[in-house]
């Protein structure tokens, strides 16, 4: 089985192309929902959180905030870490139980993690590539406004929150570029595909 990182700056169109390569036959797995079952009422994250942020972290329902908790921690870059500190560790057991299920079933695919930290936790390693997508920062920023209805302060915030992106292509074994059209984006993801079959019968 090959195992694929897929990572990029906020916004920069990672959903999109995870949800290509699964229509092309990767097994795909999107950190995010790992971390969200890490977050969930009943889970140990959950409790940690509240112990650390406070019970204002709390929506109506008794869930965590997501949105509140961006805010919180987008702002201080300590608490952001310790935000990771809590939920990165969930996350990566949750993955690697995903990875050994994929494994069990098909020895021969192709399985694709799209998780935003893999940079920086030191994640990327345990990948055998890593793939970066990448857009212009106007992009992001409208891209990111427009999903989030954040101010373009509060989006460009967010975007120097994380590891530039001209850092985060230094790590790539591939790149996808996004900036263009649809076309051409899933022109690019076609090829990559092909290289990783390439690579996963070498």
């Amino acid at each position: 089985m090959l195992k694929v990182g897929l990572t990029g700056g906020i916004a920069t169109g990672k959903s999109h192309i995870l949800s290509l390569l699964r229509e092309l036959g990767c097994e795909v797995s999107d950190a995010d929902d790992f971390a969200h079952a890490a977050i969930a009422p009943g889970a140990p994250a959950y409790d940690e959180i509240l112990g650390e942020f406070g019970r204002g972290m709390l929506a109506g329902d008794g869930t965590i905030d997501r949105a509140q908790l961006a805010r919180e921690v987008f702002a201080d870059s300590e608490r952001r870490a310790r935000l990771n500190e809590i939920v990165h560790p969930r996350v990566y057991e949750a993955w690697t139980r995903w990875f050994a299920e994929v494994e069990a079933r098909n020895p021969d695919a192709i399985a694709i993690v799209d998780a935003a930290l893999l940079i920086e936790t030191g994640s990327y390693r345990r990948f055998d590539f890593l793939v970066v997508v990448y857009c212009t920062l106007q992009q992001q920023v409208e891209r990111l406004m427009s999903r989030n209805h954040l101010s373009r302060e509060e989006a460009l915030a967010r975007i120097e929150a994380q590891m530039p992106t001209s850092e985060k292509l230094k790590y790539a074994d591939y790149t996808i570029d996004t900036s263009t059209d649809y076309e051409h984006t899933r022109s690019q993801v076609e090829q990559l595909y092909t290289r990783l079959q390439k690579e996963q019968k070498s």
